[in-house]
């Protein structure tokens, strides 16, 4: 049996040429980054990011934006001070005010262009999320590994699928999560550990 995970991944993952560096992968293209569109026909929102994408990964949980059919999302993250909407930002809105990823939609087709945290005091404050299949350009980093792999069973998957799931994600090279990576953990520790220190928290 054959789920759809992701278009992204049901038919392999596309690597590019890149090298691992300090900030996730770099790629040897001259300019990393590139322009994000929403799905509208016309007029689309257009993002501009011009960093590279950093833990670029598949998401199972239920806030993230999904291809149709999909069980998870393609989510990656830049420095918020590298994004900015370069085409029709007044189409965007905030889909919810009360979660600390605000998800910036596209008012007439739905797509999420992008999630921001307003919050200093979180540790993914200074991150933007970015869904990078939304971009026509070249040279984004590879898919690196599925966290919240059992949160797709909230939005309506088989919990009998899990195994076949995250056998199929194994099969594609990636190793499935139940939480974020280890390493992206490690991240959020650090940073958690540092506005700990910076507000005196012991």
């Amino acid at each position: 049996m054959t789920i759809s995970i992701h278009p992204a991944v049901d038919s392999g993952i596309k690597l590019h040429p890149a090298k691992r560096g300090l900030w996730g992968y770099i790629n040897n293209h001259p300019k990393p980054g590139g322009t994000l569109s929403c799905r509208c026909g016309t007029n689309p929102v257009v993002i501009k990011i011009t960093v590279q994408a950093a833990h670029n990964h598949l998401c199972g949980c239920t806030q993230c934006w999904k291809p149709e059919g999909a069980l998870f999302s393609q989510v990656a993250v830049v420095p918020r001070d590298k994004l900015s909407v370069v085409k029709n930002a007044d189409k965007l809105k905030v889909l919810d005010e009360n979660v600390a990823i605000q998800r910036h939609v596209c008012s007439d087709c739905g797509t999420h262009m992008f999630g921001r945290v307003e919050d200093q005091s979180h540790h993914f404050y200074g991150l933007d999320f970015i869904h990078v299949e939304l971009s026509k350009d070249e040279g984004w980093p590879p898919i690196q590994f599925a966290g919240f792999v059992s949160s797709i069973t909230e939005s309506g998957a088989d919990p009998a699928e899990l195994d076949e799931v995250r056998k199929q994600i194994r099969d594609l090279g990636l190793e499935p999560y139940d939480e974020f990576s280890p390493q992206l953990n490690d991240f959020i520790a650090s940073r958690s550990s540092e506005l700990n220190y910076k507000n005196k928290v012991f």
